[in-house]
């Protein structure tokens, strides 16, 4: 997308200033999934050190980025950067439905000059593993588009399975059809519409599938969330991928639990969270023997498929949990993660598989170095924790979640 000489008017996005400003800037598109954005902003805004003006800057070329960037030097980093912090602060929320709209947010696409340029990669490390394993979508037109961005669309969407949430929103961190290269307009297929709340891909239906929901499915069905937690299905509207713009309802799909909390029992009854608490209690206790029994077996390289299905089903049919092992136990190696506090969950197992390229595994997710991937295990269980908490399954706040969190990172080093 070209370069043009354009008058951005801060107020669009939401700052304090509305001064004009001139920047040198691409054809946009910067705003054309706005939802998300919002989201980031609200996060962003609960504590931004990095004085971070808006997501939207992470969204522009380089400099355009600069003049939003705050304290950010690697303008190719912004982008991550702000994901990053938006992610951090949700999750000190224990607001997961926030923490996977900053997961959408770090894959959608940034602006370029031209249509089919890449754009930049962040080489900076995330701080949170879960932002560490993303990039964002690249221009369609550019080359091998197709198939990076339905690689990176199937990873978000085990990160977004492993938070609790709809996988199939992954796909609404896409981008457009693509554009002619060569096109002396560099607009491509875009919109860019700042009153559109929703978001004009969406609206105007421009969205283009990644991946099929099948293929989604496929993707994360060896992965277990940390907790089960209904996500709101309000942020979206799945492109049907037959034809790229029929706009269809996407259906929060069907994720098993690591450690599963009943939501009901104490959002519909408040006399009832005692018991809720003690069945949660109850839940945890059989989860974390069940897990211990799992780490044993899976000790045992020999016989790791079969210990790592051992794990069992903890559920006694009262707020109970799916405690069954990590089902990448059976990869051949043994569960590296050591830590025993088991608050609103039991220890989330790092399988490691000795002669693989990425050696170490979080349910499903795989990492090259143990540090990444304990840390990674230790964030699943918070999320989980903190699932328990808002569920009214076990008395407190979040803050024992996260202290919990810290004590799980520090017994990894």
């Amino acid at each position: 997308m070209k370069y043009e000489t354009a008058t951005v008017l801060l107020a669009v996005f939401g700052l304090v200033s509305a001064a004009p400003a001139k920047l040198r800037r691409e054809v946009p598109q910067e705003l054309s999934h706005n939802k998300f954005l919002a989201s980031v902003r609200k996060s962003l805004n609960l504590d931004n050190p990095d004085e971070i003006k808006d997501p939207v800057f992470g969204l522009l070329g380089t400099a355009a980025a600069a003049e939003g960037a705050g304290k950010i030097t690697n303008l190719d980093c912004l982008h991550q950067a702000t994901a990053d912090r938006a992610f951090t602060n949700a999750k000190a929320a224990g607001d997961v439905q926030s923490q996977v709209d900053a997961l959408i947010f770090a894959a959608i696409e940034r602006n370029t000059g031209s249509v089919g340029l890449k754009s930049a990669l962040c080489t900076d490390a995330a701080v949170n593993p879960e932002i560490q394993a993303l990039t964002q979508h690249q221009d369609p037109a550019s080359e091998n588009a197709a198939a990076d961005n339905k690689a990176l669309v199937l990873t978000l969407a085990k990160e977004i399975a492993t938070l609790g949430g709809d996988p199939l929103d992954a796909l609404l961190s896409g981008t457009f059809a693509p554009g002619k290269i060569g096109d002396p307009t560099a607009a491509g297929n875009t919109c860019d519409v700042a009153d559109d709340a929703e978001g004009c891909i969406f609206t105007q239906k421009l969205l283009v599938n990644d991946a099929t929901e099948a293929e989604i499915q496929a993707a994360v069905s060896g992965v277990t969330a940390g907790g089960n937690t209904d996500v709101a299905a309000g942020n979206g509207t799945a492109v049907d991928a037959g034809n790229g713009t029929a706009v269809v309802d996407a259906c929060p799909a069907q994720v098993t639990a690591t450690v599963t909390v009943n939501p009901a029992a104490g959002a519909t009854a408040p006399a009832k969270a005692k018991d809720a608490g003690q069945a949660s209690d109850k839940a945890t206790k059989d989860a974390t023997k069940a897990a211990e029994k799992a780490t044993k077996d899976a000790a045992k390289a020999d016989k790791a498929n079969a210990g790592a299905n051992k794990g069992g089903n903890a559920n006694a049919n009262d707020n109970a949990a799916d405690a069954g092992a990590n089902p990448n136990a059976g990869a051949g190696g043994g569960n590296v993660q050591t830590f025993t506090g088991a608050l609103g969950a039991a220890p989330i197992p790092v399988i490691e598989t000795a002669g693989a390229d990425r050696p170490f595994s979080v349910n499903g997710v795989t990492f090259v170095n143990s540090g990444a991937a304990l840390q990674r295990s230790c964030a699943v269980q918070n999320n989980a924790c903190a699932n328990a908490v808002n569920s009214g399954a076990i008395d407190g706040d979040v803050k024992q979640c996260n202290d919990q969190e810290k004590a799980c990172n520090a017994a990894a080093k």
